[in-house]
């Protein structure tokens, strides 16, 4: 078995174990650089993004055959992205895939050469990462989430579902560029909805229960969260502080339903790691980033789960039921 190459980061420096293959690859087959927040190796990485690998290899990229593959995490902490960049050039990439923004922004600073493609990002033009959707510039490209008109209609969906909602406590992330945008066009319409946020700032797990503490000091009876990616690593305690609080929730992605959340919103994410996957192919086929638009969602998912509701002593409205994609019992 052909033994795969981890880099991650120990105390602030960039480590690399070049193992098998990996040790002996040289420029005839590319090499891809795929930078992430959640902690993980290639071959224990986050669920979320096996499709975009699956793709690749559907397409043809087998890695350490066909292309070589580094995943560079930064464990959690995207203040680790400049050294993982560093060490991703150092290793002569051919192409960089970021699945956050600050792992994109750390890339584009360093190299206006090497190909950068999003495979599902939050706002890049709002973030200043391209120059516009139809005609990116530079060297980035990739897929964008519209996560501000998502946030938006997050919330909508949450008073649509419990009316009663009017004091909503809002998770985020605010040192991710996306996070500012969002809460912005959150704080737009809340008025309009008879909603009043309370956001708090999330930097890691353990901001999770005087945030949580906090809300219930503002008597909130409603919870979201902004769609950066510590909130989806710490999905699981934020679930399970939304059940023990009976807070109607509204979540980003359908995993977060699937493991008992009550309700989420989110595009189609697997239809934009495929296409990503086929933008990595494209680039490596000669295509020019500036010349591939940036790709929006077409297709958006609302995933709820019944259970959830009954728990939390709910009966969601049959419009909104009617209108799910998938119902969990």
């Amino acid at each position: 078995m052909r033994r795969r190459k981890f880099i991650t980061l120990l105390g602030g420096a960039a480590v690399a174990w070049p193992l098998g293959a990996h040790a002996q690859q040289s420029k005839e087959i590319p090499r891809l650089c795929f930078l992430t927040f959640d902690p993980g190796t290639l071959q224990s990485r986050s669920p979320r993004f096996d499709v975009f690998f699956d793709s690749l290899r559907d397409l043809g990229y087998v890695d350490g055959k066909t292309i070589a593959i580094d995943y560079l995490s930064a464990d959690g902490k995207d203040g680790r992205f400049p050294a993982l960049v560093s060490e991703c050039l150092r290793l002569k990439a051919d192409i960089i895939a970021v699945s956050t923004t600050p792992a994109a922004q750390a890339a584009k600073r360093a190299t206006r050469t090497v190909p950068i493609v999003m495979i599902a990002l939050g706002d890049p033009l709002g973030t200043g990462l391209v120059e516009s959707i139809a005609r990116p510039g530079g060297n980035v490209t990739g897929m964008s989430m519209m996560v501000p008109e998502l946030a938006v209609k997050r919330l909508e969906l949450l008073k649509e579902a419990v009316p009663k909602v009017s004091r909503v406590l809002v998770l985020s992330y605010l040192s991710d560029p996306i996070a500012p945008l969002q809460v912005a066009a959150l704080d737009r319409v809340a008025p309009s909805l008879g909603v009043t946020l309370f956001v708090r700032d999330i930097r890691s797990g353990a901001d999770l229960a005087p945030a949580f503490d906090a809300g219930v000091s503002e008597h909130v009876d409603g919870l979201m969260m902004t769609a950066e990616s510590v909130l989806v690593v710490h999905s699981a305690q934020i679930i399970d502080f939304a059940a023990r609080l009976r807070l109607p929730a509204v979540y980003q992605y359908p995993t977060q339903v699937k493991s008992g959340g009550l309700m989420a919103y989110d595009a189609n994410i697997s239809d934009l790691h495929k296409s990503a996957a086929l933008y990595v192919d494209k680039i490596l086929k000669g295509a020019k980033p500036s010349d591939l638009p940036i790709q929006q969602p077409t297709k958006l998912t609302l995933v709820i789960n019944l259970k959830a509701a009954k728990a939390l002593g709910l009966e969601l409205p049959q419009s909104v039921v009617t209108r799910a994609d998938e119902v969990i019992d």
